[in-house]
C-alpha cells in the first residue's frame, strides 16, 4: 500500500532551506510506485497540529517548485514550536491520528537543533507504539552547530554574504583616512562563532581588516579588547572588529546584558540583541575616536544576492538523500555531511542518530581560536572556503529576484 510523504520546516529560514525543501519534493515525486501525495505542513509541526497542510507536489505542473529552489525564507512557513519531553502527553496520539488520516509513511523536517529534537520525540514516540512511519531531520541553520555533520546548508550562503559585506564595509571605512575610526560588525551566533569566524574571509591580505574577531566560545575580557582596540589603530586607522552577538564573559553573562535585560523564547534561549552597541559606546567612552556599529541582523540568513552555489546543492542534496534514506527504511535519523577531501573538495552524504545530535552543539575548535582569542586561524579558512564558492543566477522579472510565494 502507497504511504505518503509529509515534510516541514521550522526555525530561523535560510538561504537556501527550500533547496531542501525542492529536494525532498522532487526526490518523493519520483518514487510514486512506493509514495502517493506530497503533503507540506504549513508553519511546520505546529501548523499541523491545527491542519494547516497543502499538497506540495502539484507545484511540480506549474514549475512553481522550479521556482521554490531559489527562494530564500521558509516557503512553507516555520515555527518554533517545542513538542512536550513527556511522550505520554496527549499532543502525541493527537499528532499521530493526524498522520493516520493523512496516511503519511514519510516525514521529514527540515531544520536545526530544535528540530531535530523534534524528529527524535516523533521517532521514539512512533516506536513506543509501533507505528512504521520513518522520520528524518534534514539539516539547516546558518550557525553551523550540529554535530555529527562536517557542515550544514544554509551556512556556505550566510558566511558568503558575511565575507561579502564585511568586505564592503572595510573598503567603505578607508575613505576617509584622515582620522582614526572604529567600525564594530555584530554577526549572528549565540553559542558558535562559525558565521562571525566567516569574517575573516573579507581579508584581502594578512592584516587586513577585520584586525579583530571575536567569537563566544572564548571569554571576552573588555578591559583587554580596548587594549587590542588601541593596538589595532596604531597600524590600521580604519579598524572593523567583527563579534558574535554571543561574546560573554566566560561566567555565563552575555556582553550585551552589561547595557540591558535580554528576553527568552519559547525554547529559554536568550534573545539577544546590542552587544555590538555596547561595544560602540565602551570605545567611545575610552578611546574617543570615531566609532560606528553594525549589526548584520537577519540579512545573513534571507540574502540570496550572494548564494553559494555549492551550498545551494548540498541543501537539495541533503533532501534527495533523506527520501531516498527513508525509501531504505531508515528512521531516527539526521542527514549528515562527510568531507572526504578539501583539495579538490569532496563531499559525501550519510546519516547519524537524530538521538545524539539534538541538544547539542558544535563550537568552532579551541585550536582555530587565536592570538588571545581575537583571530582566527588559516585552517578555519581551509575548512571554509569550499563551502562559499559559485554563484547562482536567480530567476528575475523587472531587475529583481523573483521569488516563489504561497497564494
Amino acid at each position: 500500500m502507497k504511504k505518503n510523504i509529509i515534510v516541514g520546516q521550522s526555525g530561523g529560514p535560510t538561504a537556501v532551506i527550500n533547496g531542501s525543501l525542492y529536494g525532498v519534493v522532487s526526490e518523493g515525486l519520483k518514487h510514486m510506485e512506493e509514495t502517493g501525495h506530497v503533503y507540506g505542513m504549513v508553519n511546520g509541526i505546529e501548523g499541523f497540529l491545527h491542519d494547516h497542510c497543502m499538497d506540495i507536489g502539484s507545484l511540480e505542473a506549474t514549475n512553481e517548485l522550479e521556482l521554490v529552489r531559489t527562494t530564500p525564507g521558509a516557503y512553507l512557513g516555520s515555527c518554533r514550536y517545542k513538542l512536550p519531553e513527556d511522550l505520554g502527553d496527549s499532543v502525541y496520539p493527537e499528532l499521530f491520528k493526524k498522520f493516520d488520516d493523512k496516511n503519511i509513511g514519510y516525514f521529514f523536517y527540515i531544520g536545526g537543533n530544535d528540530s531535530m529534537d523534534t524528529v527524535s520525540k516523533l521517532s521514539r514516540y512512533a516506536d513506543k507504539i509501533g507505528s512504521d512511519i520513518r522520520f528524518i531531520g534534514v539539516p539547516k541553520t546558518i550557525d553551523n552547530d550540529l554535530v555529527e555533520t562536517d557542515h550544514t546548508p544554509g551556512y556556505g550562503s550566510a558566511a558568503k554574504y558575511v565575507a561579502t559585506v564585511v568586505r564592503e564595509i572595510a573598503t567603505d571605512a578607508t575613505v576617509y583616512d584622515n582620522k582614526q575610526s572604529v567600525t564594530i560588525v555584530e554577526v549572528m551566533g549565540r553559542h558558535a562563532g562559525w558565521l562571525t569566524a566567516a569574517s575573516i574571509l573579507a581579508r584581502k591580505f594578512e592584516g587586513d581588516n577585520p584586525v579583530l574577531i571575536y567569537l563566544p566560545e572564548v571569554a571576552f575580557n573588555q578591559d583587554e579588547f580596548i587594549e587590542k582596540v588601541k593596538e589595532g589603530l596604531e597600524s590600521t586607522p580604519n579598524l572593523v572588529v567583527c563579534i558574535s552577538e554571543g561574546i560573554n564573559d566566560g561566567k555565563g553573562t552575555f556582553i550585551c546584558e552589561y547595557a540591558s535585560d535580554v528576553g527568552v523564547d519559547n525554547f529559554g534561549h536568550k534573545m539577544l540583541t546590542g552587544s555590538g552597541k555596547y561595544l560602540e559606546n565602551l570605545v567611545k567612552e575610552k578611546i574617543g575616536v570615531k566609532v560606528r556599529s553594525i549589526e548584520l541582523n537577519v540579512c545573513q540568513r534571507c540574502s540570496c544576492a550572494h548564494l553559494s552555489r555549492v551550498d545551494l546543492d548540498e541543501a537539495v542534496n541533503a533532501g534527495i538523500y533523506a527520501v531516498q534514506a527513508a525509501l531504505d527504511g531508515e528512521t531516527g535519523k539526521m542527514i549528515t555531511f562527510i568531507r572526504n577531501k578539501s583539495v579538490p573538495y569532496e563531499l559525501s552524504y550519510s546519516t547519524a542518530d537524530v538521538n545524539i545530535i539534538c541538544n547539542k552543539e558544535k563550537p568552532v575548535p579551541a585550536e582555530w581560536i587565536i592570538n588571545d582569542g581575537s583571530d582566527i586561524s588559516n585552517a578555519f579558512i581551509d575548512y571554509a572556503r569550499p563551502l562559499t564558492q559559485g554563484y547562482v543566477e536567480l530567476p528575475t522579472k523587472n531587475g529583481i529576484p523573483l521569488f516563489a510565494y504561497r497564494k
